[in-house]
């Protein structure tokens, strides 16, 4: 093995280590917004997410994924597990089974731990979006679903070599192969779940739920913002300074913008600058900037930033005004945002920019081919993956049930599905509520038709 090889190795590991360091980010953002009686569940699911997404993928995913087949699917290499040649050995060795990576140098192992990580994101960003009053058994499995099935044969379409890669969509790290896939599967079950109990009165007017730790949260949101200095750069999968480099300034770049631009539009709307909404806006910026950061330049990447963070703050408001819950914002961050970065693509993109070969997008000249290639993206991996997740959602609700029964949400997850408590030390607050005003609608919960009438006490 050469010393280019090495170098690329050891920079394509540290920088899937800086994404998977980013489960923590994830777990302590959607712990710091719910609230403390679920802290525990939130917790777990963060943490058994990755275990779960990382059977799946290793099981079947990965060869769905980049295995050689057809435009569709992988077909090779299926079952990675027992089935690859698990050899030292590098880039064209796999053609014919793993072909679509064979442009990267580094040995297969590293390069499949890399896609692992990439897959265990998209699937903790359902979480913060179902928190509060998702069944714990419920989410595991489709989880497992998601990255077993869902999620590769979207990024065997855009990654693997498929038809919107033939078709000339862009992607560079994501942000609809793993952002908007996480941010539509998110959708499905979100909308099937139904609100938490109180989130919305009768008359239709929104109830505030606040997080009980924005500490947390703030915690979380730069271990993210640290995170993603792997997850953007190291999608060259080889340490190319020039790249690496530039890819590093766009991705800080949009990230600080976003920042900004979110927390003066939250300030205009709200009165005063409301710190969850600037958390989000950072996040925002990362998810929108994920597709782009190797297309664009530094100046059009502030643009995109600027735009990202009064798009999440709108987006967060126009949700809770269409009655549908996100606790922690999730839909906002990664499905909007997720479809405006790769949509940004064909606006801005510069041919060559980090020496690959996209064409010019719209706003420099290149006309309209660009955009209407990551429009066709967006919009086919939209239908898929929220038909897929919602036809799993739907099974798994008619068979084990999705939601927890009322009397547990209002209690908290952590006693009623894992029997412990995030903070047994201390008193918490829990509203009282009429227990004649509960009688006899858990089922109607259950089965989905709103509760009009039952507010808090």
């Amino acid at each position: 093995m050469d010393t280019k090889v090495a170098l690329d190795t050891i920079w394509v590991l540290i920088a899937a280590m800086l994404v998977f360091f980013m489960n923590l980010g994830f777990a302590m953002v959607e712990t710091g917004f719910a609230r403390a009686k679920n802290a525990v569940n939130i917790l777990s699911k963060n943490f058994v997410v990755f275990a779960v997404s990382s059977l799946g993928f290793l099981f079947l995913g990965f060869g769905l994924m980049f295995g050689d087949g057809n435009s569709i699917f992988g077909t090779s290499g299926l079952f990675f597990l027992s089935g690859a040649d698990n050899s030292p050995a590098t880039g064209d060795a796999y053609q014919g089974v793993y072909s679509a990576l064979s442009w990267a140098g580094v040995p297969l192992m590293a390069k499949f731990f890399f896609q692992l990580v990439f897959a265990g994101t998209a699937a903790t960003i359902v979480s913060g979006a179902v928190a509060e009053r998702i069944k714990y058994k419920s989410f595991i499995v489709f989880s497992f679903f998601l990255t077993m099935l869902i999620y590769p044969v979207v990024g065997h379409w855009i990654w693997g070599g498929g038809w919107l890669y033939q078709n000339g969509m862009f992607d560079f790290a994501g942000s609809t192969v793993v952002h908007s896939v996480g941010g539509w599967a998110a959708l499905a079950g979100v909308l099937l779940l139904g609100p938490r109990f109180g989130k919305y009165t009768a008359s239709g007017k929104i109830v505030p739920i606040p997080g009980h730790n924005l500490s947390l949260a703030t915690l979380g949101t730069l271990v993210l913002w640290f995170g993603w200095f792997g997850f953007n750069p190291g999608s060259t999968m080889a340490a190319n300074p020039e790249a690496i480099s530039h890819i590093v300034v766009t991705t800080n770049t949009a990230a600080a913008a976003a920042v900004l631009s979110a927390t003066l539009a939250s300030w205009l709307l709200f009165g005063k600058p409301d710190l969850g909404m600037t958390l989000n806006g950072g996040l925002a910026g990362l998810v929108a900037i994920t597709a782009a950061c190797a297309f664009v330049s530094v100046g059009s990447s502030l643009l995109i930033g600027l735009i990202a963070g009064v798009l999440v703050v709108v987006s967060v408001v126009a949700f809770d005004r269409l009655k549908i819950d996100d606790p922690v914002g999730a839909l906002s961050v990664h499905l909007v945002n997720g479809i405006f970065g790769t949509l940004a693509v064909g606006l801005f993109a510069q041919d060559g920019i980090t020496g690959v070969a996209t064409g010019n997008g719209l706003l420099f000249g290149g006309g309209t081919g660009l955009l209407v290639a990551q429009l066709m993206g967006v919009v086919s991996v939209g239908a898929f993956v929220f038909s897929a997740a919602l036809l799993v959602w739907a099974t798994l609700k008619m068979t084990m049930g999705i939601r927890v029964s009322l009397q547990e949400e209002i209690e908290g997850l952590d006693t009623g599905e894992h029997g412990n408590e995030a903070y047994p030390d201390f008193m918490t607050r829990k509203p009282a509520y009429s227990l004649s005003a509960l009688s006899g609608i858990d089922s109607r919960q259950q089965a989905g038709i709103p509760l009009k009438g039952v507010s808090p006490q």
